[in-house]
Parts: structure tokens; C-alpha cells; sequence
């Protein structure tokens, strides 16, 4: 069984299994990301997966998502929150793993509350930022913060069992946010059904790898706009076929056809990408994609990397 996931308070810790049924009402970007986290310490192999583990969960038989001894959380919160804790893809992917396993329910606030607050069916409290010398919810302070290693702490304030109770509403009518970002799982299960393992393994490994420019030392500047770039690149690096990987990477949620018939035109012009004509017995000729210039160098995922970020990402 996982241990269970904890927030670190101000004075002690709170554990969410001790809250029955529980609901994070309007956390902040900086909450919602520590709330994640706590997850991903207690159960890394759903949260953030690495390559062994992707691996082990696909070729078993269960669902590499199953989560049955996590605790499950509601979560009611802004665009703004969610926005700022998804910006980059490899947080985004986290979040979206517990959204996917059903862990944790993700609904939008449409007004922001006078506190943040966490309630079960038993007991209640409202979470209150730590004095840090910066404003709660700043992003260019939580982003320092990111970069220095600093954590937030958050102080529990009261003790109120009826605190959920006064959310139901919001809860019952609340729709769920739709995350643009797909889990590490469903990813590489993605890659791999319609690639092939070897390349799964790869996009993975590329989508991991930091570039080493010193703009970004510390920092992770990955979005969803680049991962769709390197995940292309890897496959026009393992020569696949065209049609296969624009199914793959839609099949993996992290963009449509179209987005990547643009990708594929930036990739051609940057003279990264060519195509060459695969004969079939019956109909049409399929495109295989070729790696051409710096990419077809790359001999790794940070010179794939750097191959791609020096021209379009």
C-alpha cells in the first residue's frame, strides 16, 4: 500500500487519507501544484512514471492507471490556478495522471473564494499561506521560488466539520476542467501501440530531457507547444511512417492532425524533415518522414533537442 499523500504545513503536516471524502476548495497555483506532488511521493509509479515503469505497466495485463489504495480528492479551482500550475508540460502531465486515474476530480470555480479550504465529511480547514515576503497566488514569486528550491507552507487555520457541506452546491454544479495535457501513461501507451516500443521509449526520453542553455538552468521550460515538436522529431528520427505517428501523437492527446500537418510544414522548412514515398500493393504510396540536417545528426535526446529548439521551438 503507498503511504498516503501529505501536504507539509507551517507546524506539522496534514495527510489527506484523514480526510474522508475530501474536497480542496479554490487552491492556489502553488497549493494545487504541492497537492500533486504529494500525490507523485506517494504513488510515483501512477504520477510520474519512469521509463522501467512505463514499461512494466504495458506489458501487463491491469490498467496502468488503477489507483485503489490512493485517497481521492475534489478539487474545485480557477482557470487562473489551473492554468498557472499546467503552463509546463511535465507538471501538467502530473496533474492529468490523478485526473485520468480518477483520483482526483478537477472542476471549475468560477468565483474565487474569500479562503482556501479543505473539508471532509468529518472534519474541515481552511489553509492560509505562510508570511514568505511575497503575495499569495504571485506566479513571478512561485516561479522564483521554483527556481531556488524554496517551498511554500501553508498554516491550518480552525477546525470545522460542516465546511464541506457549504461547498456542495458549487460541487454539484461545477463542470470539470478539460486538461490539455496527457498523462506519462497514456503517452507512452499512445507511441507504443501505433510506433512501436522503441520509439515510445524514445519520446519519453526526449520529453525528459532538459536543454542545457544557461537561460534556463534550473527552470523547466517545456511546454505543450514544444513536447508536440520533439515527439514529431523522434519520429521522423526513427524514420516511422507519417500517417502512424500523426494517430499516435493524437491518440496520445497531446495534439490533432492538423497540429501536426503545421509542425510537419515548420519541420520541412526549417530542412529538418523530409518525406520519402513507401509503395503499397494496393492503393495510395504511405509517407515515410526521413530526418534531415542537425536532426538527422542528433545522436540523443538532448542533441534531438537541441536540433529542434534551435529552429522552431
Amino acid at each position: 500500500m503507498p503511504p498516503d499523500p501529505t501536504l507539509s504545513l507551517a507546524k506539522g503536516s496534514a495527510s489527506l487519507a484523514a480526510f474522508s471524502d475530501p474536497i480542496l476548495v479554490d487552491p492556489r497555483p502553488a497549493l494545487l501544484t504541492e497537492v500533486v506532488d504529494a500525490y507523485r511521493a506517494a504513488a510515483p509509479d501512477l504520477v510520474e512514471p519512469n521509463l522501467a515503469a512505463l514499461r512494466a505497466a504495458a506489458r501487463g495485463d491491469g490498467d496502468p492507471l488503477a489507483a485503489p489504495n490512493l485517497p481521492s480528492l475534489t478539487v474545485l479551482a480557477t482557470d487562473r490556478a489551473v492554468d498557472a500550475a499546467t503552463a509546463r508540460f511535465r507538471p501538467a502531465s502530473r496533474l492529468a495522471a490523478l485526473v485520468e486515474a480518477g483520483v482526483c476530480e478537477l472542476l471549475a470555480l468560477e468565483t474565487t473564494q474569500p479562503n482556501t479550504a479543505l473539508g471532509g465529511r468529518e472534519d474541515g480547514c481552511v489553509l492560509v499561506e505562510a508570511e514568505t515576503g511575497g503575495r499569495a497566488g504571485d506566479e513571478s514569486e512561485a516561479g522564483k521560488r521554483e527556481r531556488d528550491g524554496t517551498a511554500r507552507r501553508w498554516c491550518r487555520v480552525g477546525g470545522d466539520p460542516t465546511l464541506r457541506d457549504r461547498y456542495a452546491s458549487l460541487v454539484d454544479e461545477a463542470t470539470a476542467h478539460r486538461l490539455r495535457t496527457p498523462s506519462r501513461h497514456r503517452a507512452y501507451g499512445a507511441f507504443r501501440e501505433r510506433c512501436g516500443e522503441a520509439l515510445a521509449a524514445d519520446v519519453v526520453r526526449v520529453l525528459d530531457a532538459r536543454p542545457e542553455s544557461s537561460e534556463v538552468a534550473g527552470a523547466d521550460p517545456l511546454d505543450l507547444g514544444g513536447a508536440r515538436v520533439r515527439a514529431y522529431a523522434v519520429g521522423a528520427r526513427r524514420s516511422a511512417l507519417d500517417g502512424a505517428l500523426r494517430r499516435a501523437c493524437e491518440d496520445a492527446g497531446i495534439g490533432s492532425r492538423a497540429t501536426f500537418t503545421r509542425i510537419k510544414r515548420e519541420l520541412r522548412e526549417a530542412e529538418l524533415v523530409d518525406t520519402e514515398a513507401v509503395p503499397q500493393r494496393i492503393g495510395r504510396p504511405r509517407e515515410r518522414l526521413v530526418a534531415r540536417g542537425a536532426l538527422a545528426d542528433a545522436d540523443g535526446p538532448e542533441a534531438i533537442v537541441a536540433a529542434v529548439r534551435g529552429a522552431i521551438e
